[in-house]
Parts: C-alpha cells; sequence; structure tokens
C-alpha cells in the first residue's frame, strides 16, 4: 500500500564490466563474487511459487499454499528454525466486474473491483457520471454533491525511476472512493493508477474507515481515456454508466508469516531482517509483486553466508498479507516488538536493477553507510544521504529506530505490470534479478558481521 532504469542496453556487459569496475577489496567483503552474480536460488523461489501456486490473494486458500511452498524450499536450502507464525484477517473476494457506458456513447468497458470495495446490488446499478480531473478536485467537491451519482477520478500516473508519482496518483484509489461516498456517491470508479497502455486493469486496495463501503473499481487506462473522450464529445450533457461489482467481505480468514534464520554465532547481538511478502493480488500470478522479492532476499541470505557463518543472525521474514495495509508486518512487530532488531531491509519493488542505495544512518554511523555505498558501487548504485524509509512490513525496525536500508530497484517499468494480470513469471529479467542478488549479497554480507551499533541515533 505504500508501500524507481539504467539503459536496458547495458545489461549484457554486466558481468564483464563489473569485475573491470571493481574498487579494491573491503574488509568484510567476503562473499563470493561470481557465485551472486550468478545465483539460481532467485530465480528457482520466483518460479516456483508463481508455477505451484499462481495468485496468492491475502486469507485464501492459496496464500495458505504458498506458505506450504515457501516452509518446504527455505528448509530444502538449509534456513534453520523455519516456521510459520499465524494470524487472521478480515477477508475479501473479488467476484465480478462488469461495466458499460449507457449513455451518450453505449459501450463496454474494461474494469477491476477494488480491494475491500463494496458491492452493487446482483442487477448492478445505472448512474450518472461526475467527472473529476484530479483527486484535489474531488477533494473540493461541496458536501452532498455527489447524491446518487457516480464519482470519476481521471487523475493519471507519470512513469518514475524513483516511484514517486505513485505517490502522486495512488490517493485516489487508497481514500478516493471512500472521500466519494462521504459526499453522497453511490460508486466510485478511477483511471488505474498504472503507467501502462494495455486494456489491463490495476487492482489495489481502497479504505474506507468512518463511511459504509460503496462499489469501487478502476478502469483499465486505455478504458479510461476512452471515457474522458466521451465526456468531452457530450458537451456538458450526463454520462451515465450502469456497473455491476459483486466482491463481498468475508471472514476472519487465516494469514501468517513465514519465518526463517541463518543462525549467528553471537546470539548477543541482535539480527538483521530481510522482508518480502508472500501474498498479492489475484488478477497476475504475483511475480514481481512480490514472489522475486523473496527470492531475492533468500538467496543474498544463503550467497552471503556462503563461506562462513554470520556473526549476527539473518532473519527472514516472509510477510502474509502486506497487500491489504501490511497486516504481516503488524503481526510481526507485534509478535517480536520487544526483542531488538539491529537492521531491516525489504525487497518490494520488483525485479529489475537496483540503482541507489539509502539509510536511515548516513550522518550517525557514516563510516558504516559509506562501507556499504563502496561496495555496491562496481554494480552501478549510487547512494545519496536522503534517509532510508523502509518498507510496508518493516514497522518493527521503525518502532525501535533501528537501522534501515532502501535498496532502491528501476521503478521505470514497475507501475506497467504492478497489480495487473501481466505480473507474471515472464515479466522477471533473470539478469537484473541476478544483479538484485549481488547487491543484496554485499549489504547482507557487511551487515551480518558488523559488531557495533548499526544506527546508534543522531
Amino acid at each position: 500500500m505504500r508501500s524507481l532504469k539504467i539503459a536496458l542496453a547495458a545489461l549484457p556487459l554486466f558481468a564483464a564490466t563489473a569485475v573491470s569496475a571493481m574498487p579494491p577489496p573491503l574488509p568484510l567483503e567476503w562473499l563470493a563474487d561470481d557465485a551472486a552474480k550468478n545465483d539460481q536460488l532467485a530465480w528457482d523461489f520466483t518460479e516456483g511459487v508463481t508455477t505451484e501456486v499462481g495468485p496468492r490473494l491475502a486469507g485464501s486458500e492459496a496464500e495458505a499454499r504458498a506458505r506450504t511452498f515457501a516452509v518446504a524450499w527455505l528448509k530444502q536450502h538449509g534456513f534453520a528454525n523455519v516456521h510459520v507464525e499465524d494470524f487472521t484477517i478480515p477477508g475479501w473476494e473479488r467476484g465480478e466486474a462488469r461495466a458499460e457506458i449507457v449513455s451518450p456513447f453505449a459501450q463496454p468497458l474494461t474494469l477491476a473491483a477494488l480491494g475491500r470495495s463494496g458491492a452493487t446490488p446482483a442487477e448492478g446499478i445505472t448512474a450518472e457520471v461526475v467527472r473529476f480531473a484530479s483527486f484535489a478536485d474531488l477533494q473540493a467537491a461541496p458536501a452532498g454533491s455527489l447524491e446518487g451519482k457516480i464519482a470519476y477520478i481521471s487523475n493519471a500516473m507519470e512513469k518514475t525511476q524513483d516511484g514517486s508519482g505513485y505517490g502522486f496518483a495512488g490517493p485516489a484509489r487508497w481514500v478516493g472512493p471512500a472521500i466519494a461516498a462521504g459526499k453522497g456517491a453511490v460508486a466510485t470508479v478511477i483511471k488505474s493508477i498504472g503507467t501502462d497502455h494495455h486494456r489491463n486493469p490495476h487492482t489495489g486496495g481502497t479504505t474506507f474507515r468512518d463511511v459504509e463501503p460503496i462499489p469501487a473499481a478502476a478502469l483499465a487506462v486505455p478504458d479510461a481515456e476512452q471515457l474522458d473522450r466521451v465526456f468531452a464529445r457530450a458537451k456538458g450533457k450526463p454520462v451515465t454508466l450502469h456497473l455491476t461489482l459483486t466482491p463481498r467481505s468475508v471472514g476472519p480468514l487465516p494469514s501468517g508469516n513465514v519465518i526463517a534464520d541463518i543462525v549467528g554465532t553471537d546470539p548477543s547481538l541482535p539480527p538483521v531482517i530481510l522482508a518480502c511478502h508472500l501474498d498479492s493480488w489475484d488478477l497476475g500470478t504475483g511475480a514481481i509483486d512480490d514472489g522475486a522479492g523473496c527470492g531475492i532476499i533468500a538467496a543474498a541470505a544463503k550467497q552471503a553466508t556462503k563461506s562462513d557463518r554470520p556473526l549476527r543472525t539473518i532473519r527472514l521474514l516472509l510477510a502474509g498479507s502486506e497487500e491489504p495495509g501490511g497486516l504481516g508486518g503488524d503481526a510481526f512487530a507485534k509478535a517480536h516488538g520487544d526483542k531488538p532488531v539491529a537492521v531491516a531491509l525489504e525487497s518490494d519493488f520488483g525485479a529489475d536493477r537496483v540503482w541507489r542505495f539509502k539509510s536511515n544512518f548516513a550522518t550517525s554511523n557514516a563510516d558504516l553507510h559509506n562501507r556499504i555505498a563502496r561496495a555496491v558501487s562496481r554494480f552501478g548504485v549510487s547512494t545519496v544521504t536522503t534517509p532510508a524509509g523502509g518498507g510496508e512490513d518493516i514497522d518493527i525496525a521503525r518502532e525501535q529506530k533501528a537501522g534501515v536500508i532502501d535498496l532502491d530497484q528501476d521503478g521505470l517499468r514497475y507501475f506497467d505490470l504492478h497489480h495487473t494480470p501481466d505480473d507474471t513469471l515472464d515479466k522477471v529479467d533473470p539478469a537484473q534479478l541476478r544483479q538484485n542478488v549481488a547487491v543484496w549479497t554485499q549489504v547482507v554480507g557487511i551487515l551480518a558481521n558488523e559488531r557495533g551499533t548499526i544506527n546508534p541515533g543522531e
């Protein structure tokens, strides 16, 4: 929920250029570079979970099968203390989604219900549509002005390497339907929060706090643009939509976090937490969001400890039910919040190359920050002193003011795929996936052998 391109043409040169550009070895760089750069473990996990399980909606039987798959895979690859920590969630099922413009130009539209959407009657609803060019325009609409109408939010998302376009466009999905409901709307449709122009709607969660949920859906970007043109040609005449959405809330349903360790030699040192999320939305097979992230962290943990056991325990958190609002991360923090954490980092932004490193200790522990920066520079990774924010599932580190690291992945194509039917294994580039593992291996190897406090505070 919270939650970005160096030229791809350079990627085939990765193996050749990485060594020639390599700075002198650093004291704590004890990984086998060749092994990390040629890693197959991340692909093996990603291919396995997307093939054997497929889409893994939070609380579903498929999410449970994903936990079973992950436990078996982690045990097979030598992780210790592998177990599931159960919790329950309020469940939601998608149902059907159909929409047609009734007037002035009758035609079907392609859309998908947003997570936690309310439902229409089985026969659907027909109502006039009120178009808002931006989320801000919806916010400014007078109270009661949408009584009996369907709100349509048309703001578009821009491609950015760091994913910052999501922060601008996202509120239309996150809270737009609730705001429209508060002004009397009977339903909301939005232009998908995505950057592709395929006829693939982008799902994702929406939140209703103080209002009763109303039907809420995302139009595929081409269909939203078609609706925009209909409004332009209507020249002020009413645009009417027939909408049928049949999701339902169910539950409580079982979910859980999968935990696994590589046990360190010094149990007095707080662990390094590597996180990803195991659930996915149900339109694709969850390859980039976030099967690849789980493959990356597991592979890096194994590669970084191939030669020796680390000083600190490396703990993997494969979180459940992240997509409905970080519920797995919340459960992990609740269960383990009384145990100190040294540092946490999460892979949850696809599988394209890491291009930037950030920490929350660039000032308070400049030596460690700079050591990591030098170690990853050989892979084309830059650094900034802007503080890392961390992923959805590592609240435990933020709450403890522990170390937090972001290894930012290239996001120029991420939101073409995010939460769509196109989130499938063929979109994972094996070369870029291996670059992720190589970078993560460097970072994890240094952190897991750091004796001192990682984030001593400002």
